[in-house]
Parts: structure tokens; C-alpha cells; sequence
């Protein structure tokens, strides 16, 4: 059995300031819905992605490919430094209105791709998608009906449409401060 890995880097990583701004009790945050209303979020937050690898890929032996997309912040070391951690990493500009348009829909094609054209073994291989939003149910309701296992890993508010279409859901919020990265000063 093979594990093959799909993350949503902005999804994952706003959201998890958000829920940081919750656990910290920032103003307008007393709940996941306070702050997604308030849009407050917790800039100061950063993820482990050596441990986000860990966590959402598996044992190591198992790892068929981990993936990851997003928009390129300031300076190419954050890729770089991802790319070490043994994620694939695929990047997208944004738009004029600073919005991302293109990762849900690279990410779900590259999902359907790998299934469908066997790169995923049908009911033996595990996709594992770290992202949360509803843009990825019908791309999960076709895998899992297809017979393919489609886990999805987010934190606990991931939409609940998508979390009931995953073969497995597993929050992150049970392991924040696992994935909560340490800054030193």
C-alpha cells in the first residue's frame, strides 16, 4: 500500500492561523466562526512543514508522492526549504486581485489523473488531500464512489460536505502543537 499525498499549502496554512488566533483568544476570534466572520487570523503562526509531511504522508516506506501547491510568497527559500522536507512543489502566480485561482482545480486534476490512470492502485493505495474547502467534494465523491480511499486531513471546520465524501476524515486540530513550528529568536 501506497500513500500519495495532496496539499492545498494556502488553505491549510491560513486556516491554521485562524485557528491559532482562536486558541490564542485573539478579539473577534472567540470561535472558528468569530474569525472566519471577523477574518482575523494569526499571521504570526507557522506550520512545520517537516511535520505536516509526517503526519499527512506516513511512513516513509509507504510514500507513493506528496505534493504541494500554492502561491509563491516573498523570496523562493519557502520552496526550497519545502522541497527539502520531501514535498513536490508546484506554484502559481495570483491573480491582480491577489486571489488564487488556479490550485483547487490542479490539485483535484492531479488527483483524478493519478487514479485514473493508475499511478493510485483502486482500493489499495490511500489519497490523502490536506485542504478543506467544498471545491473539492465532487473530485472526492468520484474517487470514493470509483473505489478509491480518499482520506482528507484538515483542521476540525473543513466544509462539512467534504469531510462526509472522505473515506476518513482526520482533523489536525488534535495536533496543533505537533504542527506548530517553533520560532527562535
Amino acid at each position: 500500500m501506497k500513500n500519495f499525498t495532496y496539499v492545498d499549502n494556502s488553505n491549510v496554512y491560513l486556516e491554521g492561523c485562524r485557528v491559532s488566533a482562536v486558541r490564542k483568544g485573539f478579539p473577534g476570534a472567540k470561535t472558528i466562526i468569530d474569525a472566519m466572520n471577523s477574518r482575523v487570523l494569526d499571521v504570526a503562526w507557522q506550520i512545520d512543514y517537516g511535520r505536516l509531511h509526517e503526519f499527512a504522508c506516513g511512513d516513509p516506506t509507504t510514500i507513493g508522492g506528496a505534493k504541494l501547491w500554492g502561491s509563491p510568497p516573498p523570496g523562493d527559500s519557502f520552496w526550497a526549504m519545502v522541497e527539502r522536507l520531501g514535498f513536490k512543489v508546484t506554484k502559481y502566480e495570483r491573480n491582480f486581485a491577489n486571489k488564487e485561482k488556479k490550485v483547487d482545480v490542479a490539485i483535484a486534476h492531479q488527483m483524478t489523473k493519478d487514479a485514473y490512470s493508475g499511478v493510485v492502485r483502486r482500493g489499495l493505495d490511500e489519497m490523502t488531500l490536506v485542504a478543506g474547502d467544498s471545491d473539492y467534494v465532487p473530485v472526492v465523491n468520484d474517487l470514493v464512489s470509483g473505489g478509491f480511499i480518499v482520506h482528507v486531513v484538515f483542521w476540525g471546520h473543513a466544509a462539512k460536505e467534504l469531510r462526509e465524501a472522505a473515506t476518513r476524515f482526520v482533523s489536525l486540530d488534535d495536533h496543533f502543537d505537533f504542527l506548530s513550528r517553533v520560532v527562535t529568536t
